[in-house]
């Protein structure tokens, strides 16, 4: 098969699902503009904002398209060949990705604006709401973990193309200096939009080109921000801190609407070299690994580390959590109820934000795939995910800007990469948070009202600090202590917790649509395919820890902590807070169905 004939395929899958299936789905729900929104009973110009969808789009595409549907695809493709990373992309991203998004937007605008924790507090109760707060920051340590290292890989590096050319140029220094302007363009944009209110056309025809002039200008300042991996952790780490305290309408409306166009371009730019690049598939349909490991006898090797079988090598179920969000992923239902929902003025508006948003990420996971698809898999070895997607952008680039322009290219290719994890990482720290900040004051609700402190004399202006910090400072922890080849590991523990909160998510969705006697199992079974396959993947997880302790394997080679023994603590601790929330659920359930009111119809 080839490239052209596979997209087109795949481009004609999500656009019948969103007409379809999305339709569907949005019946279920009783969709009525008639209805007022948080966003519009409780506009106040900081948190709820009534927001025009096509502007409400760019910045939610922006917040959850981050490293999960680049890095996940182009790993899994390396380990189990691209047929089922296609298979499941698609089925997975119509079926249950865009139908978890859609029901926490959904869920999260017809409760106030309130969080999915929040949600179950008032259908399943207090214990099931505290043990998926703690879930939820669990899951978010993982997010900011897995994505820190990804961004600051492509920080740190040269152009090897240009080696042996006579040409001084260091692609992860531009791409970092090109980071950097485009976050204080940002900067100075949520001011302009705050004090001159200009129209949005304005806006975009200025600090549009104004976002591709600050890739130019990184390419000509290459040299100024060169540093090693473990800095830019501690750097972005920093960042995380600094971005999660800040007001929305300073940094994250204006980041990611000015992001939502990268991202954009960065698709069409995917598309153009998929469908007139003439690229060939060189990368094997299903990997012999995946076929070994097909055999239910090949986990046993498991407990052998010499056996040649890996933890992650298991394409039953590690496939599904290694592609992580470009199928699905819990981080959106978390955007959903925390930003997003605060934005929706009307509801019909739920579907091309959400549904359509989801639907954009699994395209953005097929191109990711055709960036490594068009390697051999000799070509592929050892390269990093980041390193796979920006230079193949840079190539798709190349064909209508030419090879003169490669510079210009390269550096777009890898900032469009961190340009989706930027939006993420300061997204992922803010929502921890609201979680700790609302554990420590004892308050109404981990997002019920405010999400921003009013100020020093704001009594949880010291809670928001110290949450802040929390969440930023336990990923710095684990990354200034573990192997910098600990980042493959962690990543799959991240994936699997990901899927895990999205089944939650839909559970708790499944509980309030059954106490409303409303039909629910078009989120049931898809909650039941991934729990099963996530709860395989920690067991699986914890149980090479517990291999690793017992072998005194406490350290690896390299020196640094072994992520599996950190893995399996977690992996624990999240399998129990998981378990006390089902067995919540499943008592709700047994409870007598509640007439919906008019808020929180099904």
């Amino acid at each position: 098969m080839s490239m052209l004939l596979l997209a087109l395929i795949v481009v004609v899958c999500l656009t019948a699902g969103y007409f379809f299936y999305g339709s569907f789905i949005a019946r279920q729900y009783r969709i009525d503009d008639a209805t007022v929104t948080p966003a519009t009973a409780k506009a106040d110009g900081v948190d709820f904002i009534p927001t025009r969808p096509f502007y409400l789009l760019s910045q939610h595409f922006s917040a959850i398209a981050a490293a999960g549907p680049i890095a996940g695809p182009i790993l899994a493709c390396t380990a189990f060949g691209w047929l089922p990373c296609v298979v499941w992309i698609v089925l997975g991203v119509i079926f249950i990705g865009a139908v978890h998004d859609y029901s926490a937007l959904v869920a999260s605008v017809r409760h106030g604006a309130h969080s999915i924790a929040e949600i179950a507090r008032r259908y399943l109760g207090k214990r099931a709401y505290l043990s998926l707060v703690a879930f939820i920051w669990l899951a978010l340590v993982y997010v900011i973990v897995a994505f820190t290292q990804i961004t600051a890989d492509t920080f740190v590096g040269k152009a090897e193309e240009l080696e042996g050319l006579g040409v001084s140029f260091n692609k992860g220094g531009a791409v970092a200096a090109a980071s950097t302007l485009y976050l204080l363009l940002a900067l100075v944009l949520g001011v302009v939009q705050k004090f001159l209110s200009p129209p949005l056309w304005l806006v975009t025809i200025i600090f549009v080109p104004a976002t591709l002039a600050c890739v130019w200008a990184g390419t000509l300042c290459d040299g100024w921000l060169n540093f090693d991996a473990r800095t830019w952790f501690i750097i972005i780490l920093a960042y995380c801190f600094v971005g999660s305290i800040m007001p929305m309408w300073l940094l994250q409306q204006p980041r990611g609407y000015l992001g939502g166009f990268v991202l954009y371009l960065a698709i069409a730019v995917g598309l153009l070299g998929v469908l007139f690049g003439g690229l060939k598939i060189e990368q094997p349909m299903i990997t012999q690994q995946a076929m070994d490991t097909l055999y239910p006898l090949s986990a046993l090797k498991l407990q052998d580390p010499k056996s040649g079988i890996v933890m992650t090598g298991l394409i039953f179920p590690f496939l599904f959590v290694t592609i992580a969000c470009g199928a699905c992923s819990g981080f959106h239902g978390l955007i959903c109820g925390g930003t997003t929902s605060k934005q929706v003025a009307k509801e019909s508006h739920c579907r091309p934000v959400a549904f359509g948003a989801m639907l954009l990420e699994g395209l953005v996971a097929i191109i990711a795939l055709s960036t490594v698809m068009m390697l051999s898999p000799a070509q592929a070895k050892g390269l990093a995910p980041a390193r796979v997607y920006g230079d193949g952008l840079a190539s798709f680039l190349t064909l209508a800007l030419g090879k003169e322009a490669f510079v210009f290219c390269a550096t777009f290719g890898a900032m469009a990469f961190s340009t989706f994890v930027f939006d993420t990482l300061d997204v992922s720290t803010r929502l921890g948070r609201y979680l700790l900040t609302e554990l420590f004051t004892s308050g109404r609700g981990s997002h019920a009202g405010h999400e921003e402190p009013g100020g020093v004399s704001d009594p949880k202006w010291g809670a928001q600090f110290i949450a802040a910090g929390l969440t930023a400072g336990a990923p710095l922890a684990m990354l200034l202590s573990a192997d910098p080849a600990a980042y493959r590991l962690f990543w799959t523990l991240f994936g699997t917790s990901n899927q895990l909160l999205a089944a939650l998510t839909l559970l708790s969705i499944g509980v309030w649509l059954r106490r409303s006697g409303k039909r629910s199992w078009y989120v049931l079974w898809p909650m039941a395919f991934v729990m099963t396959i996530t709860l395989w993947a920690l067991a699986i997880q914890i149980f090479v820890g517990v291999r690793d302790i017992t072998l005194g394997a406490y350290r690896t080679d390299a020196g640094g902590m072994n992520p599996t023994i950190l893995n399996a603590g977690v992996a624990t601790a999240l399998l129990i807070l998981a378990a006390v929330f089902v067995a919540e659920a499943l008592r709700a359930l047994r409870t007598p169905f509640k007439a919906p009111d008019a808020a929180t119809r099904g």
